[in-house]
This record gives C-alpha cells, sequence and structure tokens, in this order.
C-alpha cells in the first residue's frame, strides 16, 4: 500500500519493469479451460487475434511497434516458476484441493508462449495474431491484452512530468476509494455485495492493478471474493476467482459438422466442463449465441447448475431473463447465483444489487472501471488519453475453419460475414439488442 506509483512510472524501462512479470500474471479461468482444452481437445489448431472496437484510436499510431515487440518478445522468455506450480498444485480452489493434476501441471512447467505475428494495417491499427494448437494459444489472450493497454497508458504518460503523475494518480486512487465507500453504504442498506476484482484484461497497468486490489481487500473486508488475476491472489492471500469464457462454446461450434452439432455445442461444452469440474464452478455462460437461444433450447439439467454469468445483455435485463428461466424450470432462484461482469461499474452494481436482493444470490466480477479508470484525472494542462478502450483477445479460427460469436449485443458479434449469417439462421436472434460498446 506504500508503493509510490507515480515514481514508478516516471522512472520506468523497459529493464526493470517488463509488463509481464510472470506467467501466472493471467486469469484464473484461463487454467481452468486450458486444463479441460488439453483433455478434449490436445491436437486442436486455433488462432486468436486481437481486435481493437474502438476503432477511432489508432493503436499503431499510439504505441511504438518495437516497444510492443520487445514486451511480446520477453512474455515469450517468461516460465513458470517452481514455487508458482507448488502454490497451484497444493492450494484450495472453490473448495477443491488438487484441481489441477499432475499432468497438467507438469505441462505447465514445460510451457512457453508460442510465437506470434504482428503487423500494422492501413487505418492504423496492428493486427496481432497466435497460431498453434488451442491450449498453447489460449494462454496468450490475457499476456496480450496486458500488454498493450499498458503500453498504450504509458505512451500516454510519457509526456507528463512526476509532479503530474502524482496528481494523475492521487485522483484516480480517490475515485476508487470514492466507489469503496459507496459499496459500503450499499451494504448497510441490503446486506452483503460480495465484489471480485476482474480487471487484468483492460487493467490501466500491473502496479496499479496491484493498488486496487489492495484497496478493495482494505476497504470491503469480507465482502471482497478474491480477483481473477492469479498471481495477485498469491501475493495477496486471496480466492482466485474465475470459470469459464467464450472461447470454449466459440471453438466447439466451429468444429461442428453441420447445424444440428451447431446448436448443440454450448450444451457440449457444460457436458464436458461438468465431468471435470463442480459444485461451485458449475456457472454457465449464456451469451455466446445469445442469451434467450440458449436458455430456449438448454436441456433441463441445464438448470440444476448452480448459476449463470451473462455477459452482454444489461444486467438487470439479463438477471430477470433467467431468474424467469429457473422459475419456469421449477427450480428456487434463491438457491442460485448470479455473477454480473460485463462492464460493472458502482452505478450499475447499485442499481443490479438492489434489484436482484432476496431473490437470488448475487456477486460481482468488476473489471475496467475499477482498474482502468483515469477520466477526468489528469491535471489541467496534460493531455494524455487515458479513456479505457474496448479490445478483446478471441479465437478466430479452430482447425482453419472460422470461430463466430453472436452475444445478446450485436455490436460485438464477431466472425465472418456470411458465418454470422449461418449461426443467426440456427439460433435466431431473439433477445438481441444493439448498445454502443464502451469497454
Amino acid at each position: 500500500m506504500t508503493l509510490d506509483i507515480a515514481t514508478r512510472v516516471y522512472d520506468h524501462g523497459f529493464r526493470i519493469d517488463p509488463i509481464v512479470r510472470t506467467l501466472l500474471d493471467t486469469d484464473f479461468y484461463k487454467f481452468l479451460m486450458v486444463q479441460l482444452i488439453r483433455k478434449v481437445a490436445p491436437t486442436t489448431e486455433a488462432t486468436f487475434g486481437l481486435v481493437n472496437r474502438t476503432r477511432s484510436v489508432r493503436l499503431a499510431e499510439v504505441i511504438d511497434e518495437r516497444e510492443l515487440r520487445d514486451q511480446l518478445d520477453h512474455a515469450r522468455t517468461v516460465r513458470f516458476q517452481k514455487n508458482e506450480l507448488i502454490w497451484l498444485a497444493g492450494n484450495t480452489f472453490y473448495g477443491v484441493r488438487q484441481i489441477f493434476s499432475a499432468d497438467f501441471l507438469d505441462w505447465l512447467g514445460r510451457f512457453r508462449l508460442p510465437d506470434y505475428d504482428l503487423r500494422r494495417t492501413e487505418d492504423g491499427q496492428y493486427e496481432l495474431t497466435f497460431e498453434g494448437t488451442w491450449a498453447e494459444t489460449s494462454m496468450w489472450e490475457i499476456p496480450a491484452l496486458a500488454i498493450v493497454n499498458e503500453l498504450r497508458a504509458r505512451a500516454a504518460m510519457k509526456g507528463m512530468n512526476r509532479f503530474e503523475l502524482d496528481v494523475l494518480y492521487a485522483r484516480a486512487k480517490a475515485k476508487v476509494w470514492a466507489k469503496i465507500e459507496r459499496l459500503r453504504a450499499l451494504e448497510r442498506e441490503i446486506g452483503m455485495v460480495p465484489i471480485a476484482e476482474f480487471g487484468t484484461r483492460r487493467r490501466h497497468g500491473f502496479l496499479w492493478q496491484k493498488w486496487c486490489v489492495e484497496a478493495l481487500k482494505e476497504g470491503l473486508g469480507s465482502s471482497f471474493l478474491g480477483t481473477s488475476n492469479v498471481k495477485m491472489a498469491m501475493d495477496s492471500a486471496l480466492e482466485a476467482i474465475g470459470t469459464n469464457a467464450h472461447e470454449l462454446p466459440m471453438v466447439y461450434a466451429a468444429l461442428a459438422r453441420d447445424d444440428a452439432e451447431l446448436r448443440q455445442a454450448p450444451y457440449r461444452v457444460l457436458e464436458d466442463w461438468a465431468r471435470m469440474y463442480h459444485g461451485n464452478l458449475l456457472v454457465f455462460l449464456p451469451d455466446a449465441f445469445g442469451t434467450t437461444a440458449f436458455l430456449r433450447d438448454a436441456p433441463d439439467w441445464v438448470a440444476d447448475w448452480k448459476g449463470a454469468r451473462p455477459d452482454s445483455k444489461p444486467p438487470i435485463e439479463a438477471a430477470d431473463e433467467i431468474i424467469d428461466w429457473w422459475v419456469a424450470r421449477g427450480r428456487d432462484p434463491r438457491d442460485k447465483l448470479m455473477v454480473l461482469s460485463d462492464g460493472m461499474d458502482i452505478d450499475t452494481i447499485e442499481a443490479t444489487a438492489r434489484h436482484l436482493d432476496g431473490r437470488c444470490r448475487f456477486s460481482f466480477g468488476w473489471g475496467t472501471h475499477l482498474t482502468n479508470d483515469f477520466t477526468a484525472c489528469a491535471p489541467a494542462g496534460s493531455h494524455p488519453n487515458l479513456e479505457p478502450i474496448s479490445i478483446v483477445c478471441k479465437v478466430v479460427a479452430a482447425d482453419g475453419r472460422p470461430a463466430v460469436k453472436l452475444s445478446d449485443n450485436p455490436e460485438k458479434a464477431m466472425g465472418p460475414a456470411e458465418e454470422i449469417a449461418r449461426y443467426l439462421r440456427a439460433f435466431g436472434s431473439e433477445g438481441f439488442e444493439r448498445q454502443p460498446v464502451v469497454v
């Protein structure tokens, strides 16, 4: 908590401040998913690609290509350390000891990030892709996003002097603490509001994320569930939080041999997941091809899962739809868990918590608007563009076949136009609503 971030930012150089310090600096769901991937699809090839949805920010004109290559190259030299693997092997996650098999930990011990391909596009963006086996390329998602986001922040702050940086971080700290105080007030009103830190992918920087994690730990006490960042969970004696992501149904769907298999892909993912994981890890992600279609066609056993993580509809609307579905399937929503994590910030956390109070269990994954909220924090006269951007690193192909994500928000759809059209014919577009994509 005594770290002087402004001085470190002002004095940093690549030699002492590589962005990827350890391969444990990633989201916990990545380990859970990759262990599954190695079991069910060890030879599947997958291509991941960086997509900047905020096209107004021309990343190739902001981030120096040499610096980007240096950081990517450095990340490829990093290996898991023995103490990190011992912690993964011996720790209890979601109430389960030895959740990771000896075979998987042995693979991690030999792992290095595969090669990358980096090119500039005519519209001022970077085309950054990763090719290889699915298990290997999947591991690039979080480091790639962390590198690009932090390099953008460093570039924006490069012209600021020591005192301007000090003011910037002081205001950002005050902003985070004000949000924490609002959460405390909300808890006095309705009771515990469980929060997990989910901000690795679009963070301002490693050191700033670390400060935010410590602030939540200090400010929220037992209401702070933990962090999705495995390195920070280990260092701060916190729970590592996470389940699964869109890449699983996207790859399963890409490999489907016909439209019937395509429609069953989301549920095949859940079947495989339930063979490996249990209890509180049985949280389904319904929106890869539309939440309404997922719920409409879901087998009855899906309603027995512990909870749901809606990720692209407005949180109250999504939660209401899933609660109604549980009720229609004869399940009591008060026994279920709703995890809200799509672009959440203090206003939406407050509104959603009040709306769901007493109707179901809930928790919030707080990401970009926690670890990258510097809006209006810069001192007058300095003009750094530190507004967060909507940037993702998604699977774009599996075994040479295009991968597609529809989402509940058509603005988040990904994939070739003809494949998106085919998926829409298979799943329909019921419940879709076009909304601006902020993060």
